[in-house]
């Protein structure tokens, strides 16, 4: 476990903050564990939909952003100005059971400028439960910032 914030590096609170602890951070790849309950969006009763693995790849790669900024210049703006498009989503379940623990890698696939493109999975136990590739346009920075 990475002794970090997550708040540091992300906007999400409350019940939209999915990521528990940051397992691993670097400039091109962050790891997340995430456990499900009952308070998560998209709960229904003793599951969630697995639309939410999609928000979870990205608060994972917003990780891996807020790292690389918190090391540029110890401020990271914590996603703010983000635009998010999600090019391809694939999910291995109907629902994902309350209680279950999800790992979540997001890695850069691609950056130039203010668009970046990231590729993450999610697994439960080992087992593919989702991935996604998505589309991260920086809409409050220049190219040069």
């Amino acid at each position: 476990m990475i002794d970090l914030a997550i708040e540091r590096l992300i906007p999400h609170r409350g019940r939209m903050k999915l990521v528990d602890e940051i397992i691993h951070v670097d400039d091109t790849i962050a790891v997340s564990r995430s456990t499900v309950t009952d308070q998560w969006p998209l709960c229904q009763g003793d599951g969630v939909h697995p639309l939410v693995i999609v928000e979870l790849i990205a608060q994972t790669s917003a990780i891996t952003i807020g790292w690389k900024e918190l090391k540029h210049d110890d401020q990271p703006s914590g996603g703010t100005g983000w635009l998010v498009g999600i090019k391809t989503a694939r999910f291995q379940l109907d629902k994902i059971p309350v209680n279950s623990r999800i790992i979540t890698e997001a890695t850069i696939q691609f950056g130039m400028d203010n668009y970046t493109e990231l590729f993450g999975r999610s697994t439960i136990d080992g087992k593919l439960v989702g991935e996604s590739v998505l589309q991260v346009m920086r809409a409050d920075r220049t190219a040069d910032e």
